[in-house]
């Protein structure tokens, strides 16, 4: 079995940033430099019909970017064992709404060391590695669709990490974040400087892989304080047919709740210039009565290796919540939330 092929066709038929095309500006004497990036546009529509403070919202369809970039690799060769490298990419909006700030985003300005013999070790502003090496197998939807922790779970700047080369299939990640309290009016907040670990191990052999990780889900990273872990593994049933299974919990606070179990089942099927994405979820939040059911559908098709159209559904399932109906508060059930979808294309570059 091909797991390898596998995973170059979702990866190319899904258009996803690790595969974007480059263009190559320099590559002499062991330094090279990649600019890279992509320009994607589409409709969206529907989805939750209430916000966060259960306030009635407009969600009809207008026309939207979908996470355009450009983005810079850079690398140099130090020797046969060490590499040195860089990165810096922005996402920028492509509609007419940010003509006058289009780049609205540094979304990765990291360096670092890779050595062949002793692993990888990096700085800066990355993806979080519990999505690198834990989660992504059910890090496919352009959009939404994903229930597990994503990139900037308790990362996106002021990061250190370091992760193995593979040891018979084995590689083990550890990552810490700090929060600072540099420049701030003295007294500084309660609990000063922060730092939040996440670290595991994943385990990759033929058409099996196996992600174990933890996340310190601290509150000034958006967590609750207390310790989220997950498990989550794919299987490539053949060179067309992946399927997934993962779990992720985390602990419920006193003070903040937030704790939940959440069970995915998902798969993605391949064929020609045709992808198919599938996942369902069931979220059981600690403290509610009901349990959540997610699900998300995507169809991708590649019309070159350069430009591929989407089409991706999702339903949120979004929990029961309180309204003023008449002056009287009422309890209204938001299971019938509209589908939110999203249409459109991109091209890579």
């Amino acid at each position: 079995m091909k797991k390898t092929l596998l995973a170059t066709a979702i990866i190319g038929a899904l258009g996803a940033s690790a595969a974007a095309q480059a263009a190559t500006v320099y590559d002499q004497d062991g330094t090279k430099l990649d600019v890279y990036g992509r320009i994607a546009m589409g409709i969206a529509g529907g989805g939750p019909e209430y916000n966060d403070a259960d306030e009635k919202i407009d969600n009809s369809e207008e026309f939207v970017d979908v996470y355009s970039r450009l983005g810079l690799r850079m690398s140099h060769e130090v020797n046969s064992d060490l590499t040195a490298f860089g990165r810096l990419e922005w996402r920028f909006k492509g509609d007419e709404r940010y003509t006058d700030s289009g780049f609205t985003e540094i979304r990765q300005s990291y360096l670092g060391v890779q050595s062949k013999q002793y692993g990888t070790f990096q700085a800066g502003n990355f993806d979080s590695f519990y999505n690198q090496f834990v989660s992504l197998p059910f890090d496919v939807y352009i959009d939404r669709g994903l229930e597990f922790a994503g990139h900037p779970k308790q990362s996106r700047g002021d990061s250190i990490g370091y992760y193995t080369p593979d040891l018979q299939g084995w590689t083990a990640f550890l990552q810490l974040k700090h929060y600072s309290e540099r420049g701030e009016l003295e007294p500084v907040r309660d609990e000063g400087n922060v730092v939040a670990a996440q670290g595991g191990v994943r385990y990759e052999q033929g058409p099996i892989t196996v992600g174990l990780g933890f996340v310190d889900d601290v509150v000034r990273g958006g967590g609750n304080g207390e310790m989220l872990g997950g498990l989550i593994g794919s299987y490539a049933v053949n060179d067309q047919l992946s399927l997934r299974l993962g779990y992720e919990g985390r602990e419920n606070s006193d003070t903040l709740g937030g704790g939940f179990d959440t069970v995915g089942l998902g798969g993605t099927y391949t064929t020609g210039p045709w992808a198919f994405a599938a996942d369902i979820y069931n979220v059981d939040p600690d403290g509610q009565d009901d349990d959540r059911t997610a699900w998300s559908l995507g169809s991708y098709y590649k019309v070159s290796s350069n430009f591929d159209v989407f089409l991706e559904l999702n339903q949120a399932d979004q929990q029961s919540i309180n309204v003023t109906l008449d002056g009287r508060d009422s309890e209204i059930s938001a299971d019938g939330d509209d589908v939110y979808y999203l249409t459109g294309a991109r091209y890579h570059f």
